[in-house]
């Protein structure tokens, strides 16, 4: 299967307030999608999950715009993501409602671990299916 990755550009802006500093990302490509990270790197894999959260559900993928127009203040800089759609969708695509049927003595130990029945079962299934 071939793999559908799309390339887009942010804005990071550099940020030092009371909260600290950080990196700040948005993307004029992609109307409301805003993140941010702690270092440059951690904000371009937040934006990378971000960008495939917000056009997951589109038909018909945004345009990449020419950043080359954006204006851009002293603390930003232009960047590229790349996004993996495919494999995002294969990870955290839509997902169905399904019951499942485990011994009570597993159920409670889980409820008192607090442990995600839904993700290990996932997780299980991703393993067994070799993904």
């Amino acid at each position: 299967m071939k793999e559908k990755i799309l390339v887009y550009p942010i804005i990071v802006t550099e940020c030092n307030d009371e909260t600290g500093h950080y990196y700040g990302v948005e993307s004029p490509n992609i109307k409301g999608m805003v993140t941010d990270g702690k270092t440059i790197q951690e904000a371009i894999i937040h934006a990378e999950d971000a960008i495939a959260t917000m056009i997951s559900d589109d038909a018909k993928y945004p345009e990449v715009q020419n950043p080359s127009n954006w204006k851009l203040e002293e603390n930003q800089s232009i960047m590229w993501v790349s996004v993996n759609m495919t494999k995002w969708l294969n990870d955290y695509g839509k997902t169905v409602r399904k019951n499942i049927t485990i011994p009570e003595g597993l159920n409670n130990w889980a409820k008192e671990n607090n442990i995600n029945v839904s993700k290990v079962t996932t997780e299980a299934l991703k393993q067994l299916a070799g993904i």
